[in-house]
């Protein structure tokens, strides 16, 4: 059986970086979409851009494509962006997949889930560079894709992008807590991501959020879309199955 898949990237990504493991998805018969949220774009103004501009996005894209009967992934900050898109959007979304991503209770921020180390770190950067941030080398090489050589941690650095820091500060608009929502959801968890400390684990810390879901699990960093695109396509569609 054919499915439609919506990939949603994580902060500085773009949708063409998704496109590795939606090669992988298509392959194995199913429709897949990778969208770039604004603030992520070219030319956007990186100053302005926030959390509800990204969202709305990808609402406007689903209905310009006339998606229905989505199974719409969101990676990390994506997971901002899919919690948003369902509660406006319920409709259209037969499950919800989310990839060592952020699940916000109603009023939250990404930021409030984040260690303070980090909060600080953005904070700086922020003001120095127009209310956008870029994650410093250092801690993409170690902490986010730890499962790579230098040559592809390098490349693969070499593609991100500024992000509005808006989208970091700005508390999620939510009807309801997710564990309400009566659609399918699924959490995706790489056991070797570290770009959240294991202290401040994305699952359960986060995924039980959820309330009703289904556990996949994989090897792989934070950044498997880079290192193991096959992989992360696999657990995708096992948790995206009905």
């Amino acid at each position: 059986m054919s499915d439609t898949y919506v990939l949603v990237h994580g902060a500085w990504h773009t949708g063409a970086l998704m496109e590795p493991t939606a090669e992988h998805i298509r392959r194995q018969g199913h429709t897949v979409h990778c969208p770039t949220l604004k603030g992520n774009r070219p030319g956007d103004d990186r100053s302005q851009i926030g959390l509800e501009d990204a969202a709305q996005s990808v609402c406007d894209y689903l209905r310009e494509h006339d998606l229905k009967n989505v199974r719409l992934v969101g990676h990390s900050y994506g997971g901002m962006i899919i919690s948003r898109v369902a509660d406006v959007m319920p409709e259209r979304i037969a499950r919800l997949v989310y990839v060592n991503a952020f699940v916000p209770n109603p009023g939250e921020c990404l930021n409030d889930m984040v260690p303070p180390h980090y909060q600080a770190l953005f904070d700086a950067v922020a003001a120095a560079s127009n209310n956008a941030v870029m994650l410093p080398f250092p801690i993409w090489r170690e902490a986010f894709i730890n499962d790579a050589d230098m040559a592809l941690a390098q490349s693969a650095f070499d593609q991100l992008n500024l992000q509005p820091y808006k989208t970091f500060t700005d508390p999620i608009s939510l009807k309801a807590p997710l564990a309400a929502l009566e659609i399918g959801k699924s959490y995706v968890n790489c056991r070797q991501d570290t770009a959240l400390p294991h202290s401040m684990p994305w699952h359960p810390r986060l995924s039980e959020r959820l309330g009703l879901f289904r556990l996949v699990e994989c090897q792989g960093s934070h950044e498997i879309w880079f290192t193991d695109p096959a992989t992360i396509a696999d657990a995708v569609i096992r948790a995206g199955r009905d």
